[in-house]
Formats: C-alpha cells, sequence, structure tokens
C-alpha cells in the first residue's frame, strides 16, 4: 500500500490525516522537501494560499515539488491547494505551481461569512451516482478549463472537481464532510500511479 502525504505548512492538514486514517491509508506529513521521497501521493489540504506560498519559500518546497509532480506522482489540492496548482489565477492574480490547465478564481464564492453546505453532482463512474456533500469557505472557482482538464463533479453547473493527468482538484473541502468518495477517488489515483512506476 503506498504511502500518501499531506503538506502540513499551514491549513486543516489534521482533517485529511483522520480520513485517511478510517480508509486505512498509511500518510505522513510533509513539511520539509526530503519528506516527499517516502511518498507516492500527496494533499496540499485548504488553508491561505499566499501564505503558503511564503512559507514554501524559504525551505525551496517549490522545486521539490516540481520534481515530485516531474515523476508522475499525484497530487490533490483542495481549496487553496486548488488555487496552489491552478495554471492562472486571477481576483487578485498571483504566483502558482501551473500543474492542471485551469484559471482558478480567488474567494470566488464570497468570504469567510458567505461559507456554505450543499450537495453537488458527480460525473464519474468512479464517484457513484449520489449527491456528493460539499463544503465551500472562501472557496476559489475554476473559471477556465483547459482541453485535457476532466470535470469530475459540478455544483450548480459550475465544475468543483477537476483532474489532469496525475492533478486532482477540488474547490470545496470534502475533508470537512462525512463523504470518502472523493478520498478514495484520490487514493485509487496514487495506487495505480504507483503500480506503474514500480514496473
Amino acid at each position: 500500500m503506498p504511502r500518501v502525504g499531506i503538506l502540513a505548512l499551514q491549513g486543516d492538514y489534521a482533517a485529511h490525516s483522520k480520513i485517511l486514517d478510517e480508509l486505512q491509508v498509511a500518510w505522513q506529513l510533509v513539511k520539509m522537501p526530503r519528506e516527499l521521497d517516502t511518498v507516492q501521493g500527496l494533499i496540499i489540504p485548504g488553508g491561505e494560499s499566499t501564505t503558503l506560498l511564503k512559507l514554501m519559500a524559504p525551505i525551496a518546497m517549490r522545486p521539490a515539488l516540481e520534481a515530485f509532480h516531474a515523476q508522475g506522482r499525484p497530487i490533490f489540492g483542495t481549496c487553496a491547494g486548488l488555487i496552489l496548482l491552478a495554471k492562472e489565477t486571477r481576483d487578485p492574480a498571483q504566483e502558482s505551481l501551473g500543474f492542471i490547465d485551469i484559471v482558478a478564481g480567488r474567494n470566488a464564492y464570497g468570504r469567510q461569512i458567505d461559507s456554505f453546505i450543499d450537495r453537488g453532482t458527480p460525473l464519474v463512474e468512479e464517484l457513484g451516482i449520489a449527491p456528493l456533500e460539499m463544503v465551500f469557505i472562501r472557496a476559489p472557482k475554476i473559471l477556465q478549463l483547459g482541453p485535457s482538464v476532466t470535470p469530475l463533479a459540478t455544483h450548480h453547473d459550475e465544475t468543483v472537481l477537476a483532474r489532469q493527468q496525475n492533478i486532482l482538484v477540488s474547490s470545496f473541502h470534502p475533508e470537512l464532510t462525512a463523504d470518502r468518495r472523493v478520498h478514495r477517488y484520490f487514493v485509487d489515483m496514487v495506487t495505480t500511479a504507483n503500480d506503474i512506476l514500480r514496473i
């Protein structure tokens, strides 16, 4: 069974670890670049994207993430993690890693006071047909999808879960719900990629 890392510089990384425990998936917190060498997938949790970038810079986390991505290792970004992984960010623009061909609108669902819980629609068989519970907290919107990006779930006809190759992003916080389908989907991505890379 592969091990999933959770970037633990800032944000709600503890909630993701509890879900991985429930799914009986090995995990570890990642606070330094060298720790990426011992995991086969990575979750970048929600939080504050500009703060996360500032914390990454002095420890050279960006080049380590670029190398991890270049190896074909899966990465899952929720909320601020989506912003960090996007090709372009707006409102306002900021630095990002560019691992997935989307344009992200920061805080597009409103401020903290505008946070809400709702249900969305899964679009792929792996996520089933039952509505997905979604928690939106200062959430970004996916404003544009590149041609090689696959929408996996929508909320009011807007894509809120998407994938491009081994990158998965979510506008909402699946770790704050009782629904484990999104995390299972990501764990399956990690397992598949690990099997391929071991051949």
